[in-house]
């Protein structure tokens, strides 16, 4: 029995410095035109065309994201629809294996598996893309002058639609995202597309199509029902670090679909709502507190993103307004969405930060409810190290206009999160 513990013991050890080993040869191979999955990566949107890494053959890092999060919050409503109790506790810990392979100079694979989220209890893919930067595939410094510019994203990936993607929490990647929840009206969906990206001296402009479709299949809609016809989205804005100490960014975004059986903009995340249990006596509703206006066709929606930073003071915005129909209504209703966030990050490396951050959505739904919907974060967080981050926040959310049979009817939730992500 003691050899046999001292056994295992070895084979622990044994495994834990070939991981230690095999982490330190993975640092010392960054990746090519690569966000940085830990504190380094904050604040980066497009990737960059500039890289330090030069090619040196075919290159796989493994990296992921592990989130665990502990919940006090109430919630009330008018009463009239029943809600689950709850008090304060830890929620489901949700972690992410990410797979990036430099395959060529300039061409790079992306991979992210969600191992544990809300709305599945078993591994499933979230999505992946191809990205190339250079054209070496086809003879080395071929088009380079071009290159230099542009970028290529083919793939079943998450849209670039607007800026606060960059910074959302994507089920446990959480560490680029300053507060627990992310926009009540997010936007984010993984579907089947292709971008081209053309940078140059700060400004930006993107233009991309996907199929629309979330769910893939060759199937279509019988006849005399909608067809998903191909989604149309881009991008212009520029981002200029304009002294040492400003960071100037702005920019534009436009999703457009004609026709569809169903759109997913505000209702492609499988991972889930960051608050748990709110304003549902459902145990398998993972969208609430986020809002869906429903559009199941003709959506339009337009973001504009300023961002704006000046030493440790950061400010993020978002103005959006998406407007669109269910399937069976004749006439387009809009909803409208507006974000400001400020954050101070100071100490050694900015590892600390303070802030706060106000959302509003004001919207119709399909049910002729004029609603709004406001949501107030205060908080704050610790890198303990550039893949350690621990935050603190109190939020306070309230809904207005609901009918009298609405679970959102006088409805609110307010109170105390801990979160703590580690990410690399």
């Amino acid at each position: 029995m003691k050899n046999t513990i001292i056994t295992k013991l070895l084979v622990v050890v044994f495994m834990v410095s070939m991981m230690t080993i095999s982490a330190e040869a993975q640092q010392s191979r960054d990746l090519q035109y690569h966000r940085a999955q830990d504190q380094t990566g904050l604040n980066v949107f497009e990737t960059p065309k500039e890289t330090d890494v030069e090619f040196d053959g075919l290159n796989v890092r493994i990296g992921g994201s592990n989130t665990l999060q502990f919940q006090w919050l109430d919630h009330e409503n008018s009463g009239a629809v029943d809600i689950f109790e709850i008090g304060p506790n830890f929620n489901l810990a949700t972690s992410n294996l990410d797979i990036d392979v430099q395959l060529y100079r300039g061409m790079r694979m992306h991979l992210r598996t969600y191992l544990s989220s809300r709305h599945h209890s078993q591994p499933y893919v979230k999505g992946g893309y191809l990205q190339i930067d250079r054209l070496d595939f086809i003879q080395e410094g071929f088009a380079d002058d071009i290159m230099d510019h542009v970028t290529i994203k083919v793939g079943h990936m998450q849209n670039n639609y607007g800026d606060a993607h960059f910074r959302r929490s994507d089920n446990a990647q959480t560490i680029f995202n300053p507060f627990v929840g992310n926009p009540i009206m997010d936007a984010f969906t993984t579907e089947v597309g292709a971008e081209v990206y053309y940078q140059n001296n700060g400004w930006l402009a993107m233009a991309g199509l996907t199929n629309g479709k979330l769910n893939q299949s060759v199937v279509d809609a019988p006849e005399g029902q909608l067809q998903t016809h191909v989604s149309l989205l881009g991008k212009l804005g520029f981002d200029r670090q304009i002294t040492d100490d400003f960071r100037f960014r702005l920019t534009g975004s436009v999703y457009h679909t004609g026709q569809s059986q169903r759109t997913y903009l505000y209702a492609g995340d499988r991972a889930g709502s960051r608050y748990y249990n709110i304003l549902t006596e459902n145990s398998s509703e993972f969208r609430i507190p986020r809002f869906d206006p429903g559009f199941a066709n003709e959506l339009t929606a337009i973001m504009i993103n300023p961002f704006v930073k000046y030493g440790g003071l950061e400010f993020f915005g978002i103005f959006e307004t998406a407007s669109g129909k269910a399937t069976a209504e004749a006439d387009r209703r809009t909803a409208n969405q507006y974000m400001g966030e400020l954050l101070y990050r100071f100490g050694e490396n900015e590892n600390f930060y303070l802030g706060g951050r106000y959302n509003h959505v004001s919207a119709e739904t399909n049910q002729g409810e004029d609603v709004d919907i406001s949501r107030i974060n205060v908080g704050g967080g610790w890198f303990l190290t550039k893949n350690v981050l621990a935050k603190l926040e109190y939020v306070h959310q309230t809904y207005d206009g609901y009918n009298a049979g609405s679970v959102f009817r006088d409805a609110k939730f307010n109170g105390i999160m801990l979160e703590a992500v580690i990410s690399f």
